[in-house]
């Protein structure tokens, strides 16, 4: 059965990665993952949003990628050693902290693809999201980070579970199946996994294949591409037959790929 994180929007799916940064926000300060971010994502028109969480030092979640703060804000302490109001102050000029309860608040309407980057944010991440199962994905590179954010949705909420991409090391047990033509592994890798969430290639090995992407289908699995910015490759990486692709240039892509609503009984 299709998870409603899927159902009624349109694909192939644009998921806006950390947000959307326009020329203009980026002239002005505005960093990625900030309250401004999200909202430039939702005016465009975007559906979903791809972000990240970390829990502070005071045990908020919050949309942010890095472990530290250097890249983002020039302070070099790990987002973990920083409190929520400290961090709020850093984002101020930067279009503003979001923590993952306000996202969740701010923008009822839009669905969130939320990688827990940290250990000890899982539980934090999915006490949060119970709430909202039907409108979140839960991923992780560690299915083990993955599979307790879940745990601890599922715990606190009495809704939908969230949906769920598989981790690193999932991804490299389908990979291997895939290529030994092993439909019994892929099927048995793929329990419990909805989405695929993939980068095109990693260093010379090509991830993203028509052989791939033939088995996720097969099932009931979404195959997602990231991070995509360039208007070919997303119309080339669509005609293979990717559900979905993850890009910082979502406006580009809402404006460039035909986007039709899948049929009732897809899944």
């Amino acid at each position: 059965m299709t998870h409603s994180w899927f159902e009624g929007a349109a694909r192939p799916r644009v998921l806006a990665h950390r947000g959307l940064l326009t020329a203009d926000d980026v002239s002005h300060g505005v960093v990625e993952n900030s309250f401004a971010a999200v909202a430039a994502a939702h005016a465009a028109g975007a559906v979903y949003v791809e972000s990240d969480c970390h829990l502070t030092a005071d045990g908020v979640a919050v949309l942010f990628h890095d472990a530290d703060l250097s890249r983002v804000t020039g302070d070099p302490r790990p987002v973990a050693h920083v409190s929520v109001r400290e961090l709020e102050a850093l984002m101020a000029a930067r279009g503003g902290l979001i923590t993952l309860g306000q996202a969740l608040e701010a923008f009822p309407t839009m669905r969130f693809n939320l990688d827990v980057k940290a250990k000890d944010a899982a539980p934090e991440v999915g006490r949060i999201v119970a709430p909202h199962g039907h409108r979140v994905l839960l991923t992780s590179f560690a299915d083990e980070r993955r599979l307790a954010a879940l745990a601890a949705a599922e715990t606190a909420g009495d809704g939908v579970r969230p949906a769920t991409s598989a981790g690193t090391a999932t991804i490299a047990r389908v990979v291997a199946a895939v290529a030994a033509r092993s439909s019994g592994l892929v099927r048995r890798s793929l329990t419990g996994v909805d989405a695929l969430q993939v980068p095109e290639r990693r260093g010379r090995m090509r991830i993203v294949t028509p052989r791939l992407i033939a088995a996720a289908h097969r099932h009931h699995v979404e195959v997602h591409v990231w991070t995509v910015n360039h208007p070919d490759d997303m119309r080339r990486l669509v005609a293979m037959g990717v559900d979905g692709i993850v890009t910082d240039r979502a406006d580009v892509a809402l404006s460039v790929l035909d986007q039709e609503s899948p049929p009732a009984d897809s899944g």
